[in-house]
């Protein structure tokens, strides 16, 4: 701030403090002048303005600050709520992108009843924009398929920002082009029902591995103690989430497998990926009483996971993206594990599901053999790198 700006600004703010604003008003547009790449002046010139009754004033030059920086929260929430007391029907999208700059944690003292006062508006406009959207959509959703109801429903949400895309985040492979979606819909794999037909069956061979006296559990997640995944240190090398392999990067794991005939029958009938090193997997999935798996990603969007709920004691509950299901026995569902999600058991007992990878169905048959090919490649290099 120039020496000549800020000898008027204090000026300003001691005819305020004499209660007189329409001075301080005079005085803060002579330091925009001064200073016209300051946008915190022109902030306390729209307060000013504001203060002597001139909101258009007051919204003018809260809108040159925010020219100036366009992200400044006060700024955002000081020009929506200059738009409510004008009655603009702009003021409730403006409430909106206010929110959207919000800082993680706690704000301000100062800001926290304009944030109030925002959510509470926000909330009013979001509750009409949905019924006027929804209104708008109405003829063509009755016509809808299930799938297509549903990506019509995202897109509003979308719209409205009370969703926000996600994308794939693989760890290590990424093929570009494929279709992105949480949940896929079950149009595209036809085993699921036979899938879902088994569930008693597959439930059988479960307790069947759980109760031999030579059967292999282990921690779901064993990384070495100086990993980075630093998200994964509650559950690393515990039994809070563990796994009971019959498939594991390819390799069939004998002690489990040769209990579960059937459930291994079903299994080579899908359409998993088949990579030296790395697949196919299948695994029955234990998550114990009060256990939580946190946010994460998939290593590749060239595969999709199958989840099939054998054990559901009730509050268990999986999100990928913005969506979230509760599992229910025999429900059978596939999804993108590279886009983020996490899972809870919110109950007193165990909850277990068999997971199986499959090929993503976008790949073409070569497009298979050639990422097959890569990732086993891949796989093979020496553990201290090339």
């Amino acid at each position: 701030m120039a020496v000549k700006a800020v000898d008027l600004v204090a000026r300003a703010d001691a005819a305020a403090s004499r209660g007189d604003p329409r001075s301080a008003r005079v005085l803060l547009q002579q330091a925009v002048d001064a200073a016209p790449g300051d946008a915190a002046i022109r902030v306390r010139l729209a307060a000013t303005c504001r203060a002597v009754g001139d909101r258009a004033e007051a919204l003018s030059a809260i809108e040159s600050a925010l020219a100036i920086d366009p992200i400044d929260l006060t700024a955002l929430l000081m020009r929506a709520h200059l738009l409510e007391s004008l009655q603009s029907p702009d003021a409730g999208p403006a409430y909106d992108r206010a929110l959207e700059q919000r800082p993680p944690g706690n704000v301000p003292p100062s800001l926290v009843a304009m944030i109030a006062h925002a959510e509470l508006r926000r909330g009013v406009y979001r509750d009409t924009a949905e019924r006027l959207l929804r209104k708008a959509a109405s003829s063509t959703t009755m016509s809808a398929t299930l799938a297509e109801r549903a990506r019509l429903d995202r897109f509003r949400t979308n719209s409205l920002r009370a969703t926000r895309v996600w994308h794939p985040q693989p760890t290590d492979f990424h093929y570009p082009g494929l279709r992105a979606r949480e949940f896929h819909d079950r149009e595209l794999f036809e085993w699921l029902a036979t899938l879902e037909a088994a569930t008693d069956m597959i439930a059988g061979e479960l307790d069947a591995v759980m109760t031999a006296e030579r059967h292999e559990l282990v921690p779901y997640v064993r990384y070495p103690a100086h990993h980075p995944l630093r998200q994964w240190n509650a559950l690393n090398h515990s039994l809070d989430w563990s796994a009971i392999h019959l498939l594991q990067n390819g390799e069939h794991v004998e002690a489990n497998a040769r209990h579960c005939p059937g459930t291994m029958a079903l299994i080579r009938e899908l359409p998993q990926p088949r990579i030296a090193g790395a697949s196919p997997n299948a695994l029955f999935s234990l998550l114990a009483p009060g256990a939580r798996i946190p946010p994460h990603h998939g290593i590749a969007n060239t595969r999709l996971v199958c989840h099939l709920p054998l054990i559901v004691p009730g509050n268990c509950w999986f999100r990928v993206g913005a969506e979230r299901r509760e599992w229910h026995r025999g429900e059978a569902w596939v999804f993108d594990d590279t886009i983020e999600h996490e899972a809870a058991n919110e109950s007193d007992a165990l909850r277990v599901i068999l997971i199986v990878d499959i090929w993503h169905p976008d790949l073409s048959a070569v497009e298979r053999e050639g990422v097959a090919a890569m990732i086993a490649a891949r796989a093979a290099w020496p553990a201290g790198g090339l």
